[in-house]
């Protein structure tokens, strides 16, 4: 099955069977291997990614399912320049990881989460973040790292939006 999306602002074509789930399809067939699979049932969020300007949790949606899509993944988000996008930078600055397994799922749920949430509260971005697990951090550094890119995301508005 041939499957048409955009990608990280690229047109792409998917040749795939059409139980391919999105996370393989990302992985497998675009080899962008910044998106991590994890558990394959949507319960840790390692495999968030956008499509359509929404966070998804691509193990649990069949590639044929977002046709003509536009997906961005953690590879789609810096600018072309190569500079970061702000939650990335604040993810870094808060040490907002450790092993970096969950990282690139929790920064596009976090973007998600501060762009149709800005200015939550801690108490609101814990709550938030429910479904995305982190093993290492005990979350206080990723509360700080989302809470400071959502700011620099309200401050910066040019430079926190995500390629089409």
């Amino acid at each position: 099955m041939q499957v048409k999306l955009t990608v990280n602002g690229r047109a792409v074509t998917v040749d795939a069977p059409p139980n391919t789930f999105l996370v393989h399809a990302i992985r497998e067939h675009l080899h962008l291997t910044g998106t991590h699979v994890g558990c394959d049932t949507a319960q840790c969020g390692a495999c968030t990614v956008h499509v359509n300007g929404r966070a998804v949790k691509s193990c649990n949606v069949l590639v044929g399912q977002v046709a003509d899509a536009n997906i961005t993944t953690i590879e789609g988000i810096a600018q072309p320049d190569g500079t970061m996008h702000p939650m990335q930078s604040a993810f870094k600055e808060c040490h907002g990881l450790q092993c970096g397994f969950c990282t690139p799922g929790m920064v596009m749920s976090a973007i998600d989460l501060c762009t149709h949430h800005p200015k939550s509260s801690e108490t609101e971005i814990r709550s938030l973040l429910d479904g995305n697990l982190c093993r290492c951090t005990g979350y206080q550094n990723i509360v700080k790292a989302v809470k400071m890119g959502g700011e620099a995301m309200l401050a910066a508005p040019a430079k926190a939006t995500v390629p089409a």
